[in-house]
């Protein structure tokens, strides 16, 4: 069998070798402790699960679904848009429901990408930023994302001539890994770099609800022009504990969401109805249950942070996500600190250097399992330091 030379250039995922390491510990008998994967341990909320049971046993949901997706859908995510950020969308043309935002990250370079041409994608970010384009044969461009600059890419710094080349970037504010969250005029920026130089926007929105301190998240869209230079991805899997579920909306730029919805006739047929269905209950019903989450990722995070500063590693305490991006004590390079995390302690943290270049020096700490076991995996890294 021969395959493509696309494959050549697609580095193993991140995920899938933590995943990995973490099986062969445990078939080994090692109580192993994972902080990596950003998979909620708390279960979908109750009044969630009972309607999608309730959907589930209508015999028309079972049929193929419409690939433009379901109006109730789409008019759900247009309402939550405009209750929650002040964004007015029109559910035809500017909503197009995904399964998880991961598939539409990847999708959406096949939209824009030919041979040479550059995406341009946060580092340390999301590794789909990376693997997206090179999948649909262009390069992706690491844009850094330095600390002193609170984690926000320099614009200015782009070389003119990957500006020349580019057609696409990815960021993603509350961002992973950084936990790093907009709060001045960035967003104006990225609007006016996109209409300078024909660069779409991509907004990876997955955690604007999960915030702490007073901190609101704000929509990409809320920017003035936004819509006329990119789109935006949200995702229900962090929200409300649904990572499981797979199901995510792109919204904004008309003539993007037209692309993508052309490109996703022709690979899948669409979303299950019942989930559908579902999900515009969840965006529409009660949003109790993800204030009450916050509650629980606000602790974990001063736990996590606490703990760290017991052991000499100072972190400022993220507004946002469910991940603390923590420095590596002297003398260790991201990988080797979770080598050793991993085969000292049994712990599983990702090193920050399988976030981009950008991110060596540092690991992401998921606050994805209960407190008495993020407790006893920090007391064991403060044990073999």
């Amino acid at each position: 069998m021969r395959f493509s030379h696309r494959m050549d250039g697609l580095p193993p995922y991140l995920f899938a070798e933590i995943e990995r390491k973490v099986f062969e510990k445990r078939k080994a008998g090692v109580d192993v402790i994972s902080l990596g994967i950003g998979d909620p341990d708390m279960p979908t909320p109750a009044h969630i699960v009972a309607e999608m049971q309730r959907q589930v046993a209508y015999p028309a949901n079972h049929q193929y679904p419409n690939n433009r997706g379901l109006d109730e859908f789409r008019q759900a995510v247009a309402d939550f848009y405009q209750i929650r950020f002040g964004v007015g969308l029109d559910p035809e043309k500017e909503v197009f429901p995904l399964l998880g935002a991961k598939e539409g990250i990847a999708h959406i370079c096949f939209n824009f990408l030919d041979a040479g041409d550059v995406c341009l994608g946060a580092d340390p970010g999301y590794p789909v930023y990376a693997g997206g384009p090179v999948l649909a044969g262009g390069a992706a461009v690491p844009l850094p994302l330095r600390p002193e600059l609170g984690f926000q890419p320099d614009l200015a710094a782009i070389p003119e001539d990957v500006t020349a080349r580019a057609k696409m970037l990815f960021v993603n504010y509350p961002n992973n890994p950084t936990g790093a969250v907009i709060e001045n005029d960035f967003f104006e920026h990225l609007v006016e770099f996109g209409r300078r130089h024909g660069v779409c926007i991509i907004h990876d929105n997955a955690y604007s609800e999960i915030t702490f301190d007073g901190y609101i998240a704000p929509s990409f869209l809320e920017t003035p022009g936004a819509r006329d230079v990119g789109i935006e991805f949200y995702s229900l899997s962090k929200t409300y504990n649904m990572t499981g579920w797979r199901i995510g909306a792109a919204v904004g730029n008309a003539r993007v969401i037209e692309a993508l919805w052309r490109l996703k006739t022709n690979i899948d047929s669409g979303m299950f109805q019942a989930l559908q269905r579902t999900a515009a209950f969840a965006m529409s019903s009660s949003q109790q249950c993800v204030r009450d989450m916050n509650d629980i990722y606000r602790r974990r995070r001063d736990l996590v942070v606490g703990a760290l500063a017991g052991i000499g590693i100072k972190v400022t305490p993220p507004k946002g996500t469910i991940y603390i991006w923590a420095p590596v004590p002297d003398g260790y390079s991201s990988a080797s600190f979770a080598e050793m995390v991993l085969e000292k302690c049994a712990v599983v943290v990702p090193p920050g250097s399988g976030y981009g270049p950008s991110g060596e020096g540092f690991v992401r700490i998921s606050l994805t399992a209960p407190d008495e076991r993020i407790a006893e995996a920090l007391e064991r890294i403060k044990e073999n330091l």
